[in-house]
This record gives structure tokens, sequence and C-alpha cells, in this order.
């Protein structure tokens, strides 16, 4: 692997940790006693985000900078203090940027795309970068 990919890799592998590691609430495994059209199929998985009580916090970064936090029913779900996507510990230049793609990781993970991960094309798009 090369050396820019690594922190890549440890975000991504620590942003899956994180969300292998939060309970998903809500559901039950015992379907004996449901009619057949309210049981799901095995390929049909309940989105235990889409309705999700999920808050934002921008965060003070190193060197002025800003990254966020995301709280998922009031506790810390990403810690985001850099750009993801990027080499460097450096946030972003302003708190709108950083509130712009902790905005879109939150879509994501409320539309079930977990790890949320954003790309460098993501950040483009959003013209977030400096």
């Amino acid at each position: 692997m090369g050396q820019n990919k690594i922190p890549i890799f440890l975000t991504a592998l620590f942003i899956t940790m994180i969300f292998m590691a939060v309970p998903e609430t809500g559901t039950s495994t015992d379907h004996t006693n449901q009619s057949p059209s309210l049981q799901k199929g095995k390929s049909e998985q309940k989105n235990s985000y889409a309705n999700a009580e999920i808050t934002i916090k921008i965060i003070p970064s190193i060197k002025k900078t800003f990254g966020y936090d995301i709280y998922f029913h009031g506790k810390l779900f990403v810690h985001q203090p850099n750009i993801p996507a990027l080499t460097g510990n450096e946030g972003f230049t302003t708190p709108e940027r950083a509130k712009k793609v902790a905005e879109f990781v939150v879509k994501k993970i409320k539309n079930n795309e977990i790890p949320p991960t954003v790309t460098i094309e993501d950040l483009n798009k959003m013209n977030v970068l400096k």
C-alpha cells in the first residue's frame, strides 16, 4: 500500500469499526408471530439510521481549521478533525465547509450507506477544498 493510502485506509477502518459497534435498536429477530405479509426477506435489511436522531457539531482542529463530530442518539458516532480522503491532519478552512461535508456524511448514514465514505471527487463537487 502506498504511503498516501495508509491514512485513508486507517480512517475507513476506524469508521467501519465505529459502525459495527453501534447496536441496532428497535429490531426483533423473532418473526414467528408475524403474518407472512409482515415478514421481511433476508435480502431486505432494516435501515435503523433513516429516522435516527443524528446531530452535527463543528469542532476546532489544528492550525485554525475545522472538523466535525456526528452524534447518533446523543452519543459520539464519528469524530473527523481532518479532511476525509486527504492525507494530513488539517481540517477545513471554514466552519461552513466542515458543515457541508458533515451534512453529506449524515445523508449517507440516513441512506444506510455504511461506512459513509467521502472521496476526493465528492469534496471537489462540494467545492470545499482550498
